[in-house]
């Protein structure tokens, strides 16, 4: 066996398909959603979630963090990383976790030690505007050569077709007379 050779010539082949394949089916999921809105709020709420809870050994010396917001600072990280996922997997309620997402931000400052020495402020501000300002993408136009539908081609120039108008004349309609004189209308 040769250097030049390969061991499986099709398996190599496979998996870069199979990879792609992954690649574009999360590129397309991602699409269709405010994902880095829940992926900034996610991880806002981690820092705020652990830093009551977490001990730092220097040495022979621990250094903690523990206060009596340590609960407050719980339910406000895991309320973060429960709209974060909201915004992967039902991003019509995107608005709603975007707000709530700014709001309980705001609150971890007094609550969470700075809202997570500001780390997870900061990342769950951003989560949540991001979230805010996300609007789901519009579907790929046609392209410019193929017609576009309710068309109808006059001459060189297509236009498209007028919707029903309106012609003035229904139950709540009222009838008005132009008068000669002075052009005055009456409503009767």
């Amino acid at each position: 066996m040769s250097a030049e050779s390969a061991v499986s010539p099709g398996r190599d082949e496979r998996d870069e398909n199979f990879i792609s394949a992954i690649r574009r089916g999360f590129r397309t999921w991602r699409g269709q959603r405010p994902f880095w809105a829940g992926l900034f709020t996610v991880l806002g709420g981690i820092p705020i979630a652990y830093f009551p809870y977490a001990s730092l050994k220097l040495g022979h010396m621990t250094l903690s963090m523990a206060t009596t917001g340590g609960a407050g600072a719980l339910i406000i990280g895991v309320l973060l990383i429960t709209l974060g996922f909201t915004m992967w997997f039902h991003a019509i309620v995107r608005v709603f976790a975007g707000v709530a997402s700014i709001l309980l931000a705001l609150i971890s400052i007094p609550v969470a030690n700075l809202g997570g020495f500001g780390v997870g402020f900061l990342s769950s501000l951003i989560g949540g505007a991001l979230a805010l300002s996300w609007a789901p993408g519009k579907p790929v136009a046609a392209p410019a050569d193929a017609p576009a539908k309710d068309t109808e081609p006059v001459g060189d120039v297509k236009t498209a077709a007028l919707p029903d108008q309106w012609d003035g004349r229904g139950a709540d309609a009222h009838e008005t007379t132009i008068e000669g004189n002075g052009g005055r209308n009456s409503a009767g």
